[in-house]
Order: C-alpha cells, then structure tokens, then sequence
C-alpha cells in the first residue's frame, strides 16, 4: 500500500516547517494553502489529509471515495465534521499536549512584560532618551515583583497545570479554578468567582463550549481587583470582549493581555480596535503555541498518529 498524504495548508504552521518526514508512509502533496474552488480536486484521490485551518465537511468531503484518515495539526478539530466522517468510516486524529511549554512560556511573558514594562525602558534607551538624559537612573513606569503576587490559573489541564508550576516557581501564591476537583493538585482549589475577586493576575486556559463561552463576562469583570491583570490563551469566545475592553478603557481592571480572538485575524470592528495602543494592553497574533520545538513535536506527532493508524492501531483518534 502506498497511500497518498495531501497536506493542505502548511503555510498555516509556518514557513520554516518540514513536512517531508510524513512521506515515509506514503506519496506526500504538500500544499501552502487551500481554497474552496481548488479543495475538491486536491482530495479527490487523497488517503490521507493533514489539515489544519481548512474546514472540512459534508458537502467537500462527500467525493473524497479514498480517503480514510484525516490528521489536524491542532488539539481542537472543530473545523472538522466529525460525525459524517464517523459516518464515513474515515478515522479523524488530533494532536495534544505538543505546545504546552510553548504556550505556559508566553504566558508568563505576557505577565512579566505588563508588570515589567520592559519594552519601554528598551525604548527609552533605543529611542537616545535615556543617552541624553540628564539622571543615571530611569524608573518609569513604575513596575513590580511577580513573586507575592495571587494567581488564578482558569482550567488545569497541561497547560494549566503548567502555568501553575511555573507561576509558582517565580514566588507566586496560586489558585486553582477546574471544572473538576483535582485530588493531585497542590495549589488551592476556588470557585471561578471567588478566584476573580482574589487573584492579582489571572490567566484562562479552558476549551471553547457551552459551558466556557464567555465565562469571563460584565459580571465577573466586576469581581476582580481594579489592578488585576487578565491573560487569554485559550479561545477568544470565552470572554465577552466588548465588555472587557470597556472594563480596560474605564480601569476597572489593571491590564489586559491576548493571543486569540473570537474572529481571526482582527476585523475592523473587533472591540479590540479600541485599546491596541494602550501600554496595559499586550495583543498578539494567536502565536503562543507556536515555538519552533512545538510545531516540529506536532508534526512528529502527527507521524506517529499516521503509522498507528497504518498499523491498525488508533491513536488520538477524536471520531470514536
């Protein structure tokens, strides 16, 4: 058997990565990016596709008569109909845990540069400010420790339980907010309330579903500390953004730092369009799970999940 691999957009994984180690199971197409008009004929003939943004359903995959495993480059596969490809019989696979570090390590830069202000004292000094000042010492803005400093870590899973331990190696006090009591976990265990009213900063690390879609709303906002430092890194749904960047625009809370977005990329009515240039507020552009090391893992991983399969076994399999 010499199964055909069609990679569909590689480009969104980066154009550094090497996906030729996947042609060891089979004939390997490799793609940049895929467009509607071009999917069709691109999976006609496919036994195998490696996917990662392109949605795929019903109606696109309804001609692809060879194909029998779909391979996503993400944990989440939410872009994949999974029960018509239950349907189907086509094995659906995801990758988990690969860009733990790699996320838990953005976020506690994320923290460290909203207390640090380290950018701007960088400026002060690329800018000549601070070679042509008058005074040897430059301590504007104000910054602070993160060692003393409350916590709250929203979903402990691998990343989650990462956080915690990272947060905690720095000195900090750290708070727990699971969707399950976790007996293994060394950190104290609150409700998602009573952790909003007592952490100074709070990082959210929970899949987008019912019971998280903006879990972090009008109402909790009102709960945390005028000073507390809010970090999304999970999925933009689960906070109401209108109202937290209304909640940084009136300082009901001390700084607000993102990586992901309802809508990706920004559009022009994104309700973030109103605080990007604040010095409380750091964005970026959905990269945290994106080291160089966790993307090689995730194509490694995918490797794996395509030999299991190919072997008769049925690794990170999502469609059983």
């Amino acid at each position: 058997m010499n199964p055909k691999i069609v990679v569909l957009d590689a480009e969104t994984m980066g154009g550094d990565l090497d996906f030729s180690p996947l042609s060891r199971f089979g004939t390997l197409n490799v793609y940049a990016s895929t467009d509607s008009y071009s999917l069709g004929q691109r999976i006609g003939d496919a036994d195998i596709i490696v996917v990662n943004k392109v949605k795929l359903n019903r109606d696109n995959l309804k001609n692809a008569r060879r194909l029998k495993l779909i391979c996503v480059t993400a944990t989440g596969y939410d872009n994949i109909d999974v029960n018509y490809c239950w349907q189907r019989e086509i094995g659906v696979c995801n990758v988990r845990d690969y860009s733990t570090e790699s996320v838990a390590q953005v976020t506690l830069l994320m923290a460290l540069e909203l207390l640090t202000h380290l950018s701007e004292y960088r400026a002060a000094v690329t800018s000549g400010r601070y070679t042509n000042g008058e005074s040897p010492l430059c301590v504007t803005p104000v910054f602070h420790e993160l060692s003393g400093l409350t916590w709250g870590v929203v979903g402990y899973g691998a990343i989650g339980s990462r956080v915690a331990q990272l947060a905690s190696a720095f000195g900090c006090n750290v708070l727990i907010n699971s969707r399950r009591f976790r007996r293994e976990c060394a950190f104290e265990q609150v409700t998602l309330d009573e952790l909003c009213r007592r952490a100074d900063i709070i990082s959210l690390h929970v899949p987008l579903n019912d019971e998280t879609r903006k879990m972090i709303n009008k109402r909790r906002l009102a709960l945390m500390k005028n000073t507390a430092i809010l970090i999304n890194v999970a999925r933009g749904g689960v906070i109401d953004e209108l109202a937290v960047c209304d909640a940084v625009l009136r300082e009901e809370i001390g700084a607000l730092a993102s990586d992901v977005y309802s809508t990706e990329p920004l559009t022009v009515t994104s309700p973030y369009n109103g605080v990007l240039s604040r010095s409380d507020v750091l964005l970026t552009p959905h990269m945290a799970w994106a080291a160089q090391e966790a993307r090689k893992r995730c194509i490694n991983e995918v490797g794996m999940n395509i030999e299991t399969y190919l072997m008769g076994g049925k690794r990170n399999r999502v469609d059983l």
